[in-house]
Order: structure tokens, then C-alpha cells, then sequence
């Protein structure tokens, strides 16, 4: 962190980083269940199937980097703040819409981006 950086900068640069974090996360693939299997034997499609199949979305995965980046955010800065306030900041890295977010957390929104402020700022101090 630089020294010359206000509480501002920094609060944008966590929620930042906090954003990237959960685009790492989506980016990551997904894990099958060991365990569980089918014993349904594998679908055989044909050509015109396959042709009208819609098209599989294709995953950038994550560097090493954006993945260390990630665990830095979850594992070390979420444990400086409470449960709610963790829960808050996630939702709002995942862009989930305040109107959700107020219904649950049961709060207005502007006691909602004050809570989410806050939250912000704890992180900000403790990198500063």
C-alpha cells in the first residue's frame, strides 16, 4: 500500500478487489460430487441434436495469480470483519441488487450501504 493513499482510494481499491475476487471464484471449475454416479448408460446423440444444442459458455480459468489474489481476500481480509458484515461485502461483490439485500438483512437502504461502508472502511484501515 502506498503511504499517500486516502481512506477513499483504499476503500475503492478493497471493493475492487473484492469484486475480482468473486469473478475468480465464478471462473473456478466446478467440482463433481466422488460418489455419486449413474448407472444410466451415456446418451447417444445424433448430428441434427448436436447442431441444435445450445452453445456451452467457455471459461477463461483463472491464473494462479487471480487465484492467490482470491484466497488473500476470502481466507485474511473477510476474518477482520463479523459474520453480517462478511455476508454484506460478498453480496455486494457478487452484485447482488440492494433492493435483495435490504430484504435480507432486514434494514433500509441506506443503512444497508452505511453497514456496507463501514465494512469497507474496517478493511481499508487495517491495509493502510
Amino acid at each position: 500500500m502506498r503511504e499517500n493513499r486516502t481512506i477513499t482510494e483504499t476503500e475503492k481499491y478493497v471493493e475492487e478487489r473484492l469484486r475480482e475476487a468473486a469473478r475468480t471464484l465464478r471462473r473456478l471449475p466446478e467440482e463433481k460430487v466422488k460418489g455419486y454416479t449413474s448407472s444410466w448408460p451415456a446418451i447417444v446423440r445424433d448430428e441434427m441434436e448436436i447442431l441444435q444444442m445450445e452453445a456451452q459458455p467457455m471459461r477463461i480459468r483463472p491464473s494462479s495469480e487471480d487465484i492467490s489474489e482470491m484466497e488473500e481476500v476470502m481466507f485474511v481480509w473477510l476474518r477482520w470483519l463479523d459474520v453480517e458484515e462478511r455476508k454484506l461485502v460478498w453480496l455486494r461483490a457478487e452484485r447482488v441488487r440492494w433492493k435483495l439485500i435490504c430484504g435480507r438483512f432486514g434494514v433500509g437502504r441506506t443503512k444497508a450501504w452505511e453497514m456496507y461502508k463501514h465494512a469497507l472502511a474496517m478493511i481499508a484501515r487495517r491495509l493502510d
